[in-house]
């Protein structure tokens, strides 16, 4: 199954030998979907070196590096959603079938928005002593 899985991500006849070509402007869309994606993964990871790096020492121990780490993680997580997002979507498109549904994007703005409350109330509490 994993093979199969990463077969129908990096395999370019995987996603090509199926049905008819869509119009290319419907897999010119689901690629900027795709690119829209990775950079929303690459700005966590992003985000998540700068929490580790340059957000002073919070009053909650290693609450920092928790919340580093999982910027991190959500980060990567939501490349390979990206990827198996837009290989669905393709096959999808050439065998003129609907487009997958997805929860994701509804679980990923309830992670980011507690995340951002998580942020919020560790800046407002007090900081270690200096």
């Amino acid at each position: 199954m994993v093979i199969a899985l990463i077969r129908r991500w990096f395999d370019p006849h995987e996603a090509r030998d199926v049905g008819t070509a869509p119009d290319y402007r419907f897999s010119l869309a689901n690629e900027r979907t795709f690119l829209a994606w990775i950079r929303t993964g690459l700005a966590l990871l992003g985000g998540g070196l700068a929490v580790a790096g340059f957000l002073p020492p919070l009053h909650i121990p290693h609450l920092r590096e928790v919340l580093a780490l999982a910027m991190m993680a959500l980060g990567g997580f939501i490349a390979l959603r990206a990827v198996d997002h837009w290989a669905r979507s393709e096959r999808a498109m050439r065998l003129g079938q609907p487009l997958p549904a997805s929860r994701f994007p509804g679980v990923l703005a309830l992670v980011v928005f507690l995340g951002a409350v998580l942020l919020l109330i560790a800046i407002i509490l007090p900081g270690p002593m200096r």
